[in-house]
């Protein structure tokens, strides 16, 4: 086999055990996973919002940045439910470069697998003790979510996760809401039936295990537009977009009908800006459309502390070193702007 094998990793069990999570965060996940299906089932009409980093990168930045959510999290609360990303795995569309703090605690050293599963445990223990926040987390590895099970509120599988098996399955099998991407091709129907696989029951393995899982009937759409044959990036949250999206969703038997926006990855081209144009105009579309207004249930947004992206090793605290983010000025106005509007 062409591969070294360096060292066994701790399984989820002992790691939980070294870092077990206290009762009273215990609670707050589980009264936000309340919150957050009362919003995806449409009997909260308040808008969820997915915000934060590209990637988590550094645990004092990530903090730091949640806990200003926090405050602004206080004033919208009766209009916005606020879940923060700290994504802590990076897919890499060729492969190559940081795959984030799960790979590299820090992100100018080498790998280290283990002290990234304990840092990526600490940085979502420090959020729930510290602001109250449980947080989202995208889904890039199925069998690490053991991991971090009791500790997440969200979950997203990713473009060029979204038609795996395993991926599907897992999802089936969590208790947090679970958010589908379409893949990058656009294919919605690829989407459909990765939602509809999510929603049922299966056995399947994981972890070394024959396993059952229950379904999870909160799984649901994120559109955050695709790629065309010639490598361009085409958005899919427009008007006609969405009414399509929702016609889809009655063809098919799925329960709890809801999407997110993505308002970057190819929606915005990676164009970092124009986010703040997209949520604005899909809520204009949410009072046109009585339909869209019951399908939209939030929005995704990539936001930091500092506008834009640097390379690894430039040292500006709260900006991204993978793709672009919104800074906080702009974040704080635009959260603001979206609950006045929502």
């Amino acid at each position: 086999m062409n591969m070294e094998f360096e060292k066994k990793l701790a399984i989820p069990m002992e790691v939980k055990e070294m870092y077990p999570i206290s009762s009273g965060s215990a609670d707050i996940v589980e009264r936000r996973n309340i919150e957050m299906k009362e919003i995806l089932s449409g009997r909260d009409d308040r808008m969820l919002l997915i915000i934060g980093p590209c990637s988590a990168d550094r645990e004092d930045a990530v903090i730091d940045y949640i806990s200003r959510l926090r405050k602004v999290q206080e004033t919208v609360k009766d209009r916005i439910m606020i879940v923060p990303r700290v994504y802590t795995n990076k897919p890499r569309t060729t492969g190559d470069g940081y795959k984030g703090m799960l790979h590299q605690p820090d992100p100018e050293d080498r790998p280290d697998l283990f002290k990234g599963i304990i840092a990526i445990r600490k940085l979502h223990m420090r959020a729930l003790s510290e602001t109250g926040f449980s947080c989202a987390d995208e889904m890039l590895y199925p069998e690490n979510t053991k991991y971090l099970d009791d500790l997440i509120g969200y979950v997203a599988v990713g473009a060029r996760s979204v038609e795996d098996q395993q991926h599907r399955l897992t999802a089936s099998g969590l208790e947090c809401p679970v958010g589908m991407k379409n893949p990058t091709s656009g294919d919605i129907e690829v989407m459909m039936n990765s939602i509809l696989a999510a929603q049922h029951r299966h056995t399947f393995i994981f972890r070394g295990w024959q396993a059952h899982s229950q379904g999870n009937e909160y799984a649901h759409a994120i559109l955050r537009g695709y790629v065309n044959k010639h490598g361009q990036s085409l958005p899919n949250y427009h008007y006609e977009d969405l009414i399509r999206l929702s016609e889809t969703y009655e063809e098919h038997d799925l329960k709890n009908p809801a999407a997110i926006v993505d308002c970057n990855h190819a929606n915005s081209g990676k164009q970092y800006l124009e986010q703040i144009r997209i949520a604005k105009e899909v809520m204009d579309s949410r009072q046109y459309s009585e339909d869209i207004r019951k399908l939209v249930k939030g929005f995704m947004i990539e936001s930091y502390i500092e506008d834009g992206a640097q390379k690894i090793g430039e040292g500006c605290y709260g900006k991204s070193i993978t793709d672009p983010c919104l800074g906080w000025e702009k974040t704080e106005k635009l959260i603001m702007e979206m609950a006045d509007f929502w």
